[in-house]
């Protein structure tokens, strides 16, 4: 049980770190792992609609796609969220010089 949870750690450290590069499909099994609480993650909609959002911006349609099913399972507030967490994951991974 360890080395599995060991392991699904590794690969949501791993998609972090590709997302970071701008990965869009990262950014869109990231989306998936917290929509369906999978690995060690449980399921959190909001960061799951932040890394639709991403995925989305990176050109992912099944990132846009789930994405909007997912906001219409949320709140207002949930959905600005995300979109407040987006941002900021854009501005803190932007290469320097321009964000």
């Amino acid at each position: 049980m360890a080395n599995s949870m060991g392991t699904a750690r590794f690969l949501m450290e791993s998609r972090i770190a590709d997302a970071a590069c701008g990965n869009a499909q990262a950014c869109y099994e990231l989306g998936i792992a917290y929509s369906c609480g999978t690995g060690e993650v449980d399921v959190d909609l909001v960061a799951a609609h932040k890394w639709f959002n991403l995925a989305a911006l990176g050109g992912s349609e099944e990132g846009q796609a789930l994405r909007a099913e997912i906001a219409g399972e949320m709140t207002a507030r949930q959905v600005a969220e995300a979109q407040r967490q987006a941002r900021a994951w854009l501005a803190e991974t932007a290469p320097r010089g321009t964000a």
